[in-house]
């Protein structure tokens, strides 16, 4: 199955994850087939937080990709800030 999920990157106490489509049976950091965003949880102010590429985002969930819990509620996040914005 394909899942769309976070992989975790960035240093030791600065994590930074990409969100990426891949295949369920890959490890969290591991073989991907495309990034469609990214999350830093510790941006600073002036900095992005939360990108999304709504776009391929939408073309992996009608090819049958299911998100994750957390990508899901990343996307949430991104789609009430955008409507907001």
């Amino acid at each position: 199955m394909v899942v769309i999920r976070l992989a975790r990157s960035g240093a030791k106490k600065r994590p930074f994850f990409n969100m990426v489509v891949t295949d369920s049976r890959n490890r969290r950091d591991g073989r991907f087939v495309e990034r469609v965003g990214f999350y830093n949880p510790v941006a600073a102010a002036n900095e992005k937080s939360l990108v999304i590429d709504t776009v391929r985002l939408a073309y992996w969930q009608g090819q049958g990709a299911q998100l994750s819990p957390t990508a899901a509620r990343l996307v949430k996040q991104s789609a009430a800030a955008a409507k907001a914005a």
